[in-house]
């Protein structure tokens, strides 16, 4: 693993080019094959290599480094966004939290009471590759027309004109690992099951009113996140 790895990071083995086959690493080092099928096996899982059916092992691209100071819960928002309609947007629609149960306790729904919300869904993208797949919920009735105004690709500031209270200004995240469903293996271009880092960012207005819901999940095999701190 060690010397694969090696000969990644100093450009022997570079990016989207094929490796030796296995029989070709016991021949250069003299190793059984089970431990060469062992090491390039972690190094897929763990998002160094890629497979080919039928065509051999390649060297995956670098990951992308998102440093968390430069992160925050407004960088994938829709509220927060000058122009949210140049997201890469796959579709928005109407739901309410009938349909999704979690919308209720995430805005504080009374039980009983139905609130329509829209749902929109958008790409993170870098270098033509899917990164991230994000999932934003607004209530309509503090922005009804909001689907409309995105498809219109209307400026932030028109969007939130008028409603000076409903700025989007603080933000409370949660980061877990989750595994990919159908969905995001779809969207995002991995297998089912593999780990995605997902971000839950609850952001509400000066007054505290809850604004907007938004889920990020970022592949884990492309992404790394950055932490630099000092005393």
């Amino acid at each position: 693993k060690n010397l694969i790895i090696e000969k990644i990071k100093n450009g022997e083995y570079k990016e989207n080019s094929k490796i030796p086959s296995e029989q070709e690493f016991c021949d250069m080092y003299d190793i059984s094959r089970p431990t060469v099928r062992q090491a390039i096996s972690e190094l897929t899982n763990s998002g160094y290599l890629y497979k080919e059916k039928g065509k051999g092992t390649f060297v995956s691209k670098a990951k992308i480094k998102i440093d968390v100071r430069n992160y925050s819960g407004f960088t994938d928002s829709i509220l927060a966004c000058d122009m949210p309609g140049e997201r890469n947007i796959i579709h928005s629609k109407k739901v309410d939290n009938k349909d999704n149960r979690d919308l209720g306790d995430v805005f504080n729904i009374n039980p009983g009471k139905t609130v329509e919300f829209s749902k929109i869904v958008f790409m993170n993208m870098r270098n033509n590759s899917p990164i991230a797949l994000n999932i934003s919920y607004i209530p309509l009735n503090l922005f009804p027309t909001i689907i409309e105004d995105i498809n219109a690709n209307k400026p932030a500031y028109d969007i939130l004109r008028g409603k000076y209270p409903l700025l989007p200004a603080k933000t409370s995240s949660s980061l877990e690992v989750i595994h990919a469903g159908q969905e995001e293996s779809q969207h995002l271009q991995v297998q089912q099951g593999q780990p995605l880092i997902c971000v839950k960012n609850l952001i509400s207005s000066k007054s505290g009113q809850m604004v907007e819901y938004v889920i990020s999940k970022y592949r884990a095999d492309k992404c790394i996140l950055y932490f630099e701190n000092a005393r």
